[in-house]
């Protein structure tokens, strides 16, 4: 029963440094932390973890059997149905690499590919915290020995899972830290690596109130590769050794500057029934609020464009039912998803396309004129503007791109990125960016050069992997 209790921690445990921070007072924090030894800081995090199980299993509960989420997750995160999967590892040196989800698929892609190229022989096992995550996985990922599903944070199943998939080096991906499955690593000698690693702020201002802990966390890694300087400097003052710290630039960089192909391009345009000389105002990674931006600035835009098309890409696609209705508020009824043309609806007047699967935006953005990119005008700190960027397109956004500063600053430096701070904005920057075409060009053509000109990092993780791989 304990153990079930457990499963909860999937909602949960990602915010489990601001639990502590919330139960322990500061005056605890700040004198008596060093005091506190190791056992007695696990003893705390597992507790945390089963009251977090315990108040939250009815919501969990709920999502699993009423809406389906988790579902195809849920009993392999608990370390069932693993072992058939691993069944056919081959008796080769192993790798776990971990990517939470898309953005971090994204990134491992090229680091994965790389380590291949230096690695033939190992057998690369690659896990991934969330079902969509999964799923761009399996598509985007090749050379892989088996796919899997991270496991939840409990000693007993990380132990399982560990003993089952028998890797010499464990990688995580960005920045995820999970304090049962670091110590397991370390207790069975597994070398743990980060690799294209990020802080945002956000998530820096939480780890610093509670770094008395995962001080103790981070000395179970043997290297901290991170992107850059700024992401160097904030693990180091969480906590770990300046001298597992390397800087190693952005794999993104990699996967999209390879990614951006003719061939991508004319899939999706096939796939949308794009017609020649079509041009669309596409909006990646939506959030609530600034959906009814976009549409009243599209129907602003239809007096001057007429022509123009409206493609909408929500960050969670279990939202577009929320689209339509605010398609519907305004009379915009000439819509279709992406579903529903795969299931064989044929788009021929309507205006406006709802993308409602997994794994197109990317290849969407190709077919942009103009792109707005969401995350920002909410306060969620942005979303990746480099996809975008690799095709060639100038991008908009709103002032909340602190996960981005690096790109934000890269991309506007070469006037490829334009910070806007509300529906006014949007439209005076996409109107003036329309009445000069050729310019609009030039500066795509600059962002997409900037994002080919800092390719190499993948490269230069996949090496630092094969020296600790020995």
């Amino acid at each position: 029963m304990i153990r079930r209790l457990f499963t909860i921690t999937m909602v949960f445990s990602n915010g489990i440094n601001t639990i502590l921070f919330l139960i322990l007072p500061e005056k605890f924090l700040d004198t008596n932390a060093e005091k506190l030894n190791i056992q007695h800081m696990y003893i705390l995090y597992n507790t945390i973890l089963l009251l977090a199980a315990i108040i939250g299993m009815p919501y969990y509960f709920f999502k699993v059997v009423f809406t389906g989420k988790y579902r195809k997750s849920f009993i392999q995160k608990l370390g069932g149905r693993q072992a058939q999967i691993l069944v056919n590892l081959k008796n080769a040196p192993r790798i776990w690499v971990h990517a939470v989800s898309v953005g971090e698929v994204t990134a491992a892609a090229p680091i994965v590919a790389s380590l291949k190229q230096i690695r033939p022989d190992v057998e690369i096992i690659f896990s991934t915290s969330t079902e969509t995550g999964q799923e761009m996985a399996q598509h985007l990922v090749k050379d892989v020995a088996a796919f899997i599903y991270f496991p939840l944070d409990i000693p007993y199943v990380v132990r399982k899972m560990i003993r089952l998939v028998k890797p010499g080096v464990f990688v995580m991906v960005e920045t995820e830290l999970w304090p049962n499955f670091l110590k397991t690593c370390h207790e069975y000698n597994i070398t743990a690596l980060m690799v294209n690693g990020r802080i945002s702020p956000r998530s820096f201002g939480k780890y610093k109130l509670t770094r008395f802990f995962w001080r103790m966390i981070l000395r179970h890694l043997s290297a901290a590769a991170m992107i850059s300087a700024i992401d160097a400097a904030r693990i180091k003052e969480i906590g770990i050794d300046a001298g597992k710290i390397q800087i190693l630039g952005n794999a993104k960089y990699d996967a999209l500057a390879a990614l951006a192909s003719p061939e991508l391009h004319k899939e999706i345009a096939a796939l949308l029934k794009v017609r020649e000389n079509e041009r669309f105002f596409v909006a990646g990674s939506t959030h609530s609020g600034e959906e009814e931006v976009i549409v009243n600035v599209y129907l602003e835009l239809l007096k001057k464009y007429p022509d123009f098309k409206l493609i909408i890409i929500p960050r969670h696609i279990e939202r577009t039912k929320d689209v339509f209705e605010l398609l519907h508020k305004y009379n915009l009824e000439d819509v279709i998803t992406v579903t529903g043309m795969k299931g064989g609806q044929d788009r021929q007047r309507e205006r406006i396309i709802i993308v409602d699967v997994i794994g197109e935006l990317f290849k969407v953005y190709s077919l942009a004129t103009i792109v707005y990119c969401g995350g920002s005008l909410v306060p969620k700190g942005g979303q990746n503007i480099l996809e975008a960027a690799a095709w060639g397109r100038v991008i908009f956004y709103g002032p909340s791109m602190e996960d981005f500063t690096d790109e934000k600053a890269l991309l506007e430096n070469a006037d490829a990125g334009v910070t806007i701070c509300n529906a006014a904005d949007l439209l005076q920057g996409i109107i003036r960016a329309l009445e000069n075409p050729e310019e609009l060009e030039r500066r795509g053509a600059r962002g997409k050069a900037i994002v080919a000109a800092n390719m190499g990092a993948a490269a230069r993780y996949a090496e630092l992997i094969n020296r600790h791989l020995g």
